[in-house]
């Protein structure tokens, strides 16, 4: 069987949660390929609300198998504190299985990701401080520590003071701040070592023998298409590739296993952190937006920015990805709107552009040229067939269809498990 990809098709926060607990039926195994903490996934299962910031989505689902794969980056102590809270909520999270060749994430990293942000001043990136970026500089330059470290105390001590060596000075002279005794972080991370220890896998030989068994394995990315390090908004983006091609490197996966690649896409359009943003509303309808939306980060508690749907963003995501089909989330949040207006093209130096330009400064000067689609005020949360939705969201959700490139094959009319409409199949 096939691997399936679930990506995000805007700038992150598009729901990817959502879209992977309703799939965690029919999967054995869900897939985090990349980025760290800085991601969150929301899941409403019943009356209970679930935030997951490093574990995959699919760890609510009793029959699947949670996997950390080798392009993650793991604060040891968030995943530790992640996994404790989900027990004393009475989820079994005992078949976690964890790449030893993921990167982790020290206390140097989140302080020099902090400073680094302060020292930029205007010109700061939006990060969340967590020390991903950092984490992900290291692995690219060869001096990064992996999980399988903790378990060799010569080799973790070594790597650590290595990195301190160079880095200390950075803090002290740099940024005015006090160096970071080697001997601490040796020893906290040696404390991780025995309880991450049961959850320690080859996970890339797992995979490749689930898939061989005939099993479903759903990659899951974290952020979304525009923050990819190669393919977003540079340098307005996260420090790995959330696209569909990272799953492969991310997961240790080939790309002929991988059958679908699923996008998630938001029926109007939010962000978080720096960048531009051509259909940002500074108005009422980007605060109703927001507020109606529950538009604030899983991971950050900032409130996200606000906008409304561009075709040109989806587009380009089916495009980069290979995306075969979409999965529209919070159609709701646009009940009661009498016209929704939804950016087909950009003008750029009096140019009408409908694919999204190449060059950095021509998208920072994008302006939104908009079509304006009829709302509807009937409640849609009950809606269990597309059918059953008001024509005028009919219309919407087929006409963002057309616009992007690739079929809606289910749709999102609520935050529960079971308000969604499922049109065609995944799998």
């Amino acid at each position: 069987m096939p691997a399936l990809v679930l990506v995000g098709a805007q700038w992150g926060d598009e729901g990817k949660g959502k879209a992977t607990d309703l799939l965690g039926g029919s999967v054995d195994y869900v897939v985090r390929y990349q980025g760290g903490n800085n991601a969150g996934h929301t899941v409403v299962i019943g009356d209970q609300k679930y935030a997951l910031h490093l574990l995959p989505s699919g760890i609510l689902s009793p029959n699947v198998t949670p996997v950390i794969g080798n392009g993650v980056v793991i604060d040891p102590g968030v995943l530790l504190s992640e996994l404790n809270g989900l027990n004393e909520r009475g989820i079994d999270t005992s078949k976690l299985l964890i790449s030893g060749n993921a990167h982790l994430i020290t206390p140097y990293h989140r302080t020099i990701d902090k400073v680094t942000e302060r020292f930029l001043g205007k010109r700061r990136i939006g990060t969340t401080g967590r020390g991903i970026g950092p984490t992900y500089a290291d692995k690219i330059n060869r001096v990064g520590i992996r999980v399988q470290d903790l378990f060799d105390e010569s080799i973790l001590r070594q790597k650590i003071e290595a990195a301190l060596h160079d880095k200390n000075q950075i803090l002290v002279k740099l940024y005015n701040r006090r160096a970071i005794p080697a001997d601490l972080v040796v020893e906290e991370y040696l404390g991780y070592a025995e309880k991450i220890k049961p959850f320690l896998a080859d996970t890339t030989l797992v995979l490749d023998e689930a898939l061989k068994a005939n099993k479903v394995v759903l990659l899951e990315g974290g952020q979304g298409t525009l923050l990819d390090v190669d393919h977003g908004t540079y340098p307005f983006v996260t420090s790995s590739n959330p696209t569909a091609g990272g799953a492969c490197t991310g997961a240790g996966i080939g790309p002929t296993k991988i059958d679908r690649v699923i996008g998630i896409l938001k029926a109007y359009t939010t962000r978080v952190g720096s960048g531009p943003f051509p259909t940002e509303l500074l108005d009422e309808d980007g605060e109703a937006l927001r507020r109606i939306g529950g538009e604030r980060g899983v991971t950050t508690g900032r409130d996200r920015r606000c906008g409304w749907f561009d075709a040109v963003i989806a587009r380009y995501a089916t495009r980069v990805n290979g995306l075969t089909d979409f999965f529209l989330t919070k159609l709701d949040v646009l009940t009661g709107w009498e016209q929704i207006p939804v950016c087909v093209a950009y003008e750029i130096d009096g140019r009408r552009v409908e694919e999204l330009p190449y060059n950095q400064s021509d998208f920072h000067h994008a302006k939104p040229i908009y079509e304006t689609l009829p709302g509807w005020t009937e409640d849609i949360s009950k809606a269990k067939t597309f059918a059953e939705l008001p024509k005028n969201a009919q219309a919407y959700v087929k006409a963002l269809e057309e616009m992007s490139g690739a079929p809606i094959s289910a749709i999102g009319v609520g935050p529960g498990r079971d308000e969604t409409i499922q049109i065609n199949s995944f799998i």
